[in-house]
């Protein structure tokens, strides 16, 4: 075999076993629906928080 052919059929059987590791994930379950739902909300929650943290600051400086 060629060098080309060599690197053609390397790159083949790894593209080949990537589509199959992805084909082969698991679907999401309650419990990590759940754990998601969490982490947004968390999130959503700190950028409020901050948000709040900067307009206190720019009051307590006098400027609105």
């Amino acid at each position: 075999m060629t060098p080309h052919i060599k690197r053609l059929a390397t790159a083949f059987a790894i593209s080949a076993v990537m589509v199959s590791l992805v084909g082969c994930q698991k679907p999401e379950g309650p419990a990590q629906k759940a754990g998601k739902a969490i982490d947004q909300g968390a999130a959503k929650a700190g950028q409020a928080i901050q948000n709040a943290g900067n307009s206190i600051q720019k009051t307590a400086k006098g400027n609105p």
